[in-house]
């Protein structure tokens, strides 16, 4: 009787038992459904069965809606305003004159891209000369140039607006220049007694009492009033100051901000170069160096 009745409990556990592997592996099967393979989860997008009396519901999986995202839209950030170019006080940024721009031959251009591109390593920028403003006769060149003078000298043709470099041998090297008023006021034999680089501007006093507008663009510098050092400084890049012993000529061969005025006679000013130009020839001369300035017709 006994051992009947332990069959018996045998025999409703394995019932039990396989009732719930079935049930585990309906439940299992849903879940890992595998949305890549619709054929593998057509069984269960049937409606779901009844919920099963406890503990047996427990298994029943759950049947979720899937999420919908909608895209979501992002506005870019406004793009900031330029930055101003920084100016020094007062002073108006020079305008190029309104004949326009002269045709260059490529060939001639190829052969000075190097020679006027930007100057880097400076405390200021040098931008590349644009080299159509420019007549290409005062453009730096090696010319063929008999002189007396030692090699090292510096020789001045304000006329022909043309500054020479003697080499020797008959040769010199040629730059085109801009001359100022001063430019024509003075002649003569002087020496390179002063070189800076980025120089102050000082006007004279009688410059400043005829421009009224000219007092608003100075300030107070240890010397004086005058405009500090920078690519907005009439002097450029290099300033080369002339004496005749101890006195001061007033004569000056400097850099400009505006080398399309190269070749022409400007308002103010000595001998202006353009500011690559200038740079090589404040590398080539020492202090010391004699200058003729040969005397103006004009």
């Amino acid at each position: 009787m006994l051992r009947r009745r332990h069959e018996m409990v045998g025999c409703a556990a394995m019932v039990v038992g396989l009732a719930m592997v079935a049930i585990i592996d309906q439940a299992s099967a849903q879940y890992y459904c595998d949305e890549r393979y619709p054929a593998s989860c057509a069984p269960y997008r049937q409606a779901p069965p009844p919920p099963l009396p406890f503990p047996f519901s427990l298994f029943q999986p759950r049947e979720t809606p899937p999420r919908e995202y909608a895209p979501r839209e992002y506005a870019l950030p406004p793009e900031p305003a330029p930055r101003p170019i920084p100016q020094q006080p007062g002073y108006q940024t020079p305008q190029r004159p309104s004949y326009g721009t002269r045709p260059l031959d490529p060939s001639v251009a190829r052969q000075y891209a190097a020679l006027y591109a930007p100057v880097g390593g400076e405390p200021f920028p040098v931008p590349g000369v644009r080299l159509s403003d420019l007549d290409p006769r005062y453009l730096r060149s090696t010319v063929s140039f008999p002189t007396s003078e030692t090699p090292g000298t510096i020789i001045i043709d304000a006329d022909n607006r043309f500054l020479y470099l003697v080499e020797g041998g008959g040769r010199a090297i040629r730059y085109g220049v801009g001359v100022g008023r001063q430019g024509f006021e003075w002649s003569g034999i002087a020496t390179i007694k002063n070189k800076q680089e980025w120089p102050d501007w000082y006007p004279p006093k009688e410059m400043i009492a005829r421009q009224a507008d000219l007092r608003r663009q100075l300030t107070e510098l240890q010397s004086g009033l005058g405009m500090p050092g920078g690519p907005r400084n009439p002097l450029g890049a290099r300033a080369m100051y002339l004496w005749q012993g101890n006195k001061d000529t007033l004569y000056r061969i400097h850099g400009t901000s505006e080398p399309w005025t190269i070749g022409q006679s400007v308002s103010s000013g000595c001998i202006r170069m353009i500011n690559q130009d200038v740079m090589d020839l404040y590398e080539r001369v020492p202090l010391g160096a004699k200058v003729v300035v040969l005397p103006a017709r004009s």
